[in-house]
């Protein structure tokens, strides 16, 4: 049973960020150490609004959160109250999320999704930064667009 009201329930949710996360920030930070460059948010792609876009490398990067997007993981359980409403909305958000990740592939776009459980810790985080390298390097020696998720 949830404990709010729901006028204080909806005004909580609203107030969620989508944009300039936590998680985002470490993996901006880190990129722009390493010398890499990007635009925030673009909204000239037929995508929604990628994260990171690194046109050099033509790859965006999405960092979802898990609970948003549907990952199976601790973070991505659904609530229970209100299971019906938030499994519709979930499965609406991953299937966007799909069908954005299928036109940016067919334009010759890398999309490379970052998951928000995976920066939760340094030890991880470490780790997820030094895929991320690893895979902009893949990435520019390769010819065709891929789908990574990390």
């Amino acid at each position: 049973m949830d404990n709010r009201s729901s006028e204080s329930r909806s005004a909580l949710m609203s107030s969620i960020g989508g944009k300039n996360t936590k998680p985002e920030l470490v993996i901006r930070k880190y990129l722009h150490s390493k010398g890499y460059r990007y635009r925030l948010h673009q909204t000239n792609l037929p995508s929604g609004s990628p994260d990171l876009v690194l046109k050099k490398y033509k790859t965006v990067i999405f960092i979802n959160g898990c609970f948003w997007h549907g990952h199976n993981c601790s973070q991505g359980k659904i609530p229970k109250t209100k299971v019906e409403y938030w499994e519709n909305k979930i499965a609406h958000n991953k299937k966007r999320d799909n069908k954005n990740y299928e036109k940016l592939l067919e334009l010759g776009w890398n999309v490379l999704v970052i998951w928000g459980c995976r920066l939760r810790s340094y030890k991880r985080q470490t780790i997820v930064l030094s895929e991320i390298l690893k895979t902009l390097d893949q990435i520019f020696d390769r010819t065709e667009a891929s789908f990574i998720s990390l």
